[in-house]
Order: structure tokens, then sequence, then C-alpha cells
């Protein structure tokens, strides 16, 4: 008698049966992981802290290099991706951008995982 005829009657139904909950679909499922994969940097992490804490709710680019002791091109690559994810807005005023959070990102971010 092999593992699997050990197994009780009725046993394998109930943990083989398919589940009423809807699943993400890949697609949802691929944008939802852009998210997650922004706020998977601690470099990213910083800058959202940042923007969050700054006076008015925005911060310029060039305030934003010297705390995270990056250059200023890794710092907008950076920041692109946060934009990209949706997490934070950009707005140009001359040469410089101008960033804050998105209204309700962090709440959608939050949202994301407690309807999985």
């Amino acid at each position: 008698m092999n593992s699997l005829q050990t197994i009780e009657p009725g046993l394998d139904e109930a943990c083989c049966a398919p589940s009423d909950l809807p699943a993400l679909g890949a697609e949802e499922a691929q944008q939802k992981a852009l998210v997650f994969k922004a706020l998977s940097d601690p470099n990213r992490l910083r800058l959202l802290s940042i923007v969050k804490g700054a006076g008015g709710g925005e911060a310029c680019v060039c305030d934003l290099t010297e705390p995270l002791d990056l250059g200023q091109p890794t710092v907008s690559h950076h920041l692109k991706i946060l934009v990209d994810a949706g997490l934070l807005h950009r707005e140009k005023r001359g040469t410089w951008a101008y960033y804050s959070l998105v209204p309700g990102a962090l709440e959608k971010t939050a949202g994301i995982l407690a309807a999985l």
C-alpha cells in the first residue's frame, strides 16, 4: 500500500476543492507587484519618508540627494520608479522637479495586502 492509499476517504476531496474566492488575474497581479517592487528598495522607502515628512507635503529633488548621500541621477532614477508605481506625483517647476505623495497611495498599497 503506498502513501496515497492511506488517506482516509473524503479527506482528499475537501483539500482539493476549488476556492470560491476570486484570484488575482495575471495583469492585475503584475500592476500590484510594481508597487511592491518600488517599495522593496531601502532608498526608495527613505525617499517616501522624506517626501511625506517634508514641509508643505512636497520636496524638491535638489533636497533629496544629500539625506540619502546619493548622486542626483540615482535619486532621480529611484523617484521615477516611485512615480511609475503611482506612489509619488512629480511637478516640474522651472529647472527643478517637486515630488509629493499621491493622495491615498499609501492607504491603497496597504489595501492590496488586506484584499489578498
